[in-house]
């Protein structure tokens, strides 16, 4: 029957049709799971909109604002201590004493000699001493009695030797007796005036200046002797011993306010040029984990200097230390921000490449990599502000977790 013969021709054809998508399946299952097995993992990072610090991290000292040390002005013992180190001390008060006889010795010659000196100069200025006054102008009397009876007697042999009484020759002498008598007249009165010349008064004032600087050396050393607080603070160094002897120059003990602090960090040259005062500086100290003291730069290198092997300049910023946790000598760790932008687009340093000194991401769109060209500009160790090119939450690629060359047009997985 030809309903028969038709329905057995039609089974075949319809088995291959069949047979034929369900190798079309296969196909594109294989293609599909061989271009997944081509993929690489990689490492990714998500564009995140935050702030980002450039850091200049290196080591610094503490140093006092507000220092006093004491030194030993001559060679001599310590009579007394009245303090100890780490003591807190008034202004004013006495801290230690040295021994000195010799310096008090030494002032009252030293006195004397100034003493000598300035009446050795009055008497210079004056013309001479009271006595040697007093015979000069005894001399004077008598010089000017003389002129005067020279003059009378010139007068009279004149007179004599117009009436024929006298000869020329007598009134000639006469005349030499005049001049020398004025000669001597003249000369004691510059000597009452004039004895001394400027050269001989300068030597003697030198006297004085030195006999002067004797005793105010004196009188230093006998301030010195007695060594008293110059402002509130704490003794912090004590080298001196009670009884002990010190040599001039010796260091005796040395007194701070910590309430303030320096910092003086050493910036290595690099970095140097990356620093402006008035940044931020943050300040830790091993020895108390977890404490930040925070302040900011007031004042940066005017030279660089070689510091162990390291070329440096150094910078210093004020600290507060109220609770005077902060000691003088302590090494301490520093942290500099030289610059500081918030509320922008970040990603890990390692996620930026560059191309001809352009630099460029990898930005993953679905399970492919795609190139974008980007802008950046705050840069430091970790992280990369990017100015152009991306938008918050994009997703980058820093590598691929086999080490494979990855690049634009990589197929990837997660």
């Amino acid at each position: 029957m030809p309903l028969n013969g038709n329905s057995s021709k039609g089974q075949p054809r319809r088995w291959w049709i069949t047979a034929l998508a369900i190798f079309a399946g296969v196909v594109v299952l294989a293609a599909f799971v061989t271009h997944r097995d081509d993929a690489i993992q990689v490492r990714t990072a998500v564009v995140e909109q935050t702030a980002i610090r450039s850091l200049v991290s290196t080591n610094g000292k503490i140093e006092p604002v507000n220092n006093f040390e004491a030194h030993a002005p001559v060679a001599t013992t310590v009579r007394h201590i009245y303090i100890k180190e780490g003591d807190s001390v008034k202004k004013g008060e006495l801290l230690l004493v040295l021994d000195d006889a010799d310096a008090r010795a030494q002032s009252a010659r030293a006195q004397t000699q100034v003493k000598g000196a300035q009446a050795d100069l009055g008497a210079a200025e004056r013309g001479g001493s009271q006595e040697e006054m007093l015979s000069l102008e005894a001399q004077l009397v008598k010089a000017n009695t003389d002129r005067d009876s020279v003059q009378r007697n010139l007068e009279a042999l004149k007179k004599l030797e117009q009436e024929g009484a006298a000869s020329a020759g007598e009134v000639r002498e006469a005349q030499n007796a005049l001049a020398r008598a004025d000669a001597q007249l003249t000369f004691l009165r510059q000597k009452q005036t004039k004895r001394y010349s400027k050269a001989e008064l300068a030597r003697v004032d030198a006297q004085r200046t030195e006999a002067q600087a004797a005793y105010d050396a004196a009188q230093d050393t006998l301030a010195k002797s007695n060594v008293r607080a110059p402002f509130d603070g704490i003794v912090y160094s004590l080298p001196a011993k009670q009884g002990g002897f010190v040599a001039a120059g010796d260091l005796l003990l040395q007194v701070a306010d910590l309430r303030k602090v320096l910092v003086r960090a050493f910036v290595d040259e690099p970095d140097v040029g990356r620093l402006a005062p008035g940044d931020p500086i943050e300040i830790t100290w091993d020895a108390i984990p977890g404490r930040v003291w925070r302040s900011s730069v007031t004042a940066i290198p005017s030279t660089v200097r070689l510091r162990g092997s390291r070329n440096v300049g150094e910078t210093t910023s004020i600290v507060d230390n109220k609770d005077l946790k902060l000691l003088p000598n302590i090494n301490v760790g520093v942290t500099i921000v030289a610059a500081q932008h918030d509320n922008v687009l970040v990603v890990p340093r390692e996620a930026v490449r560059t191309d001809d000194s352009k630099p460029y991401v990898l930005q993953v769109v679905g399970h492919e990599l795609k190139r974008r060209d980007v802008e950046t500009s705050l840069t430091n160790l970790t992280q990369v502000e990017v100015t152009r090119g991306l938008s918050a939450k994009d997703v980058v690629a820093i590598n691929a977790s086999n080490g494979k060359p990855i690049g634009d047009g990589t197929q990837v997985k997660f």
